[in-house]
């Protein structure tokens, strides 16, 4: 996941206090606002259960603070995010999805019950469900199978994604994840043309060899398939075209999807027309990704445009960096984004390559999930689920939390009240008795007693500062 807070804005709490909220965005779209205490106690959670070492939370403060103070802090909070969000571990866990999910739902004063979500089927066909804003997308795509009727084993091939669809055109703005309620995110991006569809989740196409065999599975496939030879993502010589479009009539999909899993660039996801500095610096070009390669189409003033695959295998490691005042270097459109990456051109000879594209981000998450993808098809070992633990999401009144994870929320409830009944039942004799004893007792402060407390203090302090000069220390690039 690609976290950044951009910005933030002020709030006013019940108490008409004045506090800040910090802007999450994720994948490059605005996902919810919080604040900073809320931040502190998922850091909090994730050092009791997390089993790694956790990088540095930026500090509270015991003043208000400046306005050079808030932007050190906001930078701090990106940078703590951002480290967290490359920790596999972290980013799959139950902790910072339901986190992130209750956020999402707290920005938008959620959850609401009763929406009805269109979900397309990589043509015009499309499910309708009833769905609550509490329901991530994980949960979303279990009625979507239900209604369409997919096998259980085949679930993990495909996911649901936002694409923004004009006419013929479409382009892919990112995959739907179980931190986020498609129905949020869906009213968040609020743009005509915007669609939520079911597509494959796999880069290895040797999977659709399982997937052909079920009806259901085929016709996922097929529609997708339509779909992206009618967009010109994939390519098709003039003879081969008119016999998958008489295939088409026939609904020979089989037949059709065995024909077109042979075609140049069947199985990857195509960007728009975007800039890169390789061939030449200002090289105008289509990126595609898949079958574990970046495919750049260098677009010439020849007929046919020169090709260069870079394999993810090759690559050290990628960055993605904003552009100053959202300025594109090369003086065109005004592209914000890069992705660079370091590639093994020859021998001993490793090369940066920069391509500039508002799509920058959904490129490095499609790299991601292919280097993800090819090290579970080489680990033999299945990792065990992780054992559900309850937690606490603190609300941004900074007061109200809710128990989440293992049990029903009700359950969790009933048995605090019963333990905090008992609880103060069997505390009141103990500090009757407690009482008893220190009215017994003449306490003195001597001057050395203050000393030590002046000592701790002192100590307190020290240790605050230390933690505050060393809370901003940011990661490089390279690292991200």
């Amino acid at each position: 996941m690609h976290f950044s807070i951009p910005d933030t804005q002020e709030f006013v709490d019940a108490s008409s206090n004045t506090y800040v909220g910090y802007n999450v965005h994720i994948n490059g779209l605005f996902h919810c606002t919080v604040r900073y205490k809320q931040l502190l106690n998922l850091h909090e959670q994730l050092v009791k259960d997390a089993d790694i070492q956790l990088p540095i939370f930026p500090p509270k403060k015991f003043f208000p603070l400046t306005v050079n103070q808030q932007e050190e802090r906001r930078l701090g909070l990106e940078k703590y995010i951002q480290t967290i969000g490359q920790n596999p571990i972290i980013n799959t866990s139950e902790l910072l999805n339901g986190f992130l999910l209750n956020a999402q739902q707290e920005t938008v004063n959620g959850p609401f019950d009763n929406e009805n979500l269109d979900v397309y089927l990589s043509n015009e066909s499309k499910v309708t469900i009833n769905v609550s804003t509490r329901e991530n997308s994980g949960q979303v795509l279990k009625k979507v199978y239900e209604r369409i009727m997919l096998l259980d084993h085949l679930h993990p091939y495909f996911a649901l994604f936002i694409i923004a669809q004009e006419d013929n055109n479409a382009i892919v703005l990112r995959k739907l994840q179980d931190f986020e309620s498609p129905v949020i995110t869906y009213k968040n991006i609020c743009t005509l043309g915007i669609r939520i569809i079911l597509g494959r989740n796999y880069w290895d196409i040797e999977h659709d060899l399982e997937i052909l065999d079920d009806s259901v599975g085929l016709s996922l496939l097929y529609n997708q398939t339509v779909a992206e030879v009618q967009r010109g993502w994939i390519l098709i010589a003039d003879e081969v075209q008119s016999h998958l479009i008489n295939l088409q009539k026939r609904e020979a999909k089989k037949e059709y999807m065995e024909i077109a899993r042979t075609l140049k660039y069947y199985g990857y996801i195509q960007f728009v027309p975007c800039f890169c500095d390789y061939p030449q610096p200002n090289s105008k070009v289509i990126v595609a990704i898949g079958k574990n390669e970046l495919n750049l189409r260098v677009l010439t003033s020849c007929d046919k445009p020169e090709e260069i695959a870079f394999k993810v295998t090759r690559m050290r490691c990628w960055r993605i960096t904003t552009l100053q005042n959202g300025i594109d270097r090369y003086d065109h459109d005004h592209f914000s984004l890069e992705l660079s990456f370091e590639y093994l051109i020859a021998r001993n000879q490793l090369q940066w390559i920069t391509i500039t594209s508002d799509q920058a981000i959904l490129m490095s998450v499609c790299l991601q999930s292919m280097i993800d993808e090819l090290l579970r098809s080489t680990d033999g070992n299945k990792h065990q689920e992780p054992q559900k633990k309850s937690w606490t999401y603190v609300m941004r009144d900074g007061h109200s939390r809710i128990i989440m994870g293992a049990e029903p929320i009700e359950n969790i409830d009933k048995e605090k009240q019963q333990d905090e009944v008992h609880s103060t039942a069997r505390s009141e004799p103990i500090i009757k008795k407690l009482a008893d004893r220190l009215s017994g007792i003449k306490l003195k402060k001597s001057a050395d007693d203050r000393n030590i407390v002046y000592k701790t203090e002192r100590g307190r302090t020290r240790e605050c500062d230390i933690v505050a000069n060393n809370a901003f220390y940011t990661i490089g690039d390279e690292d991200l």
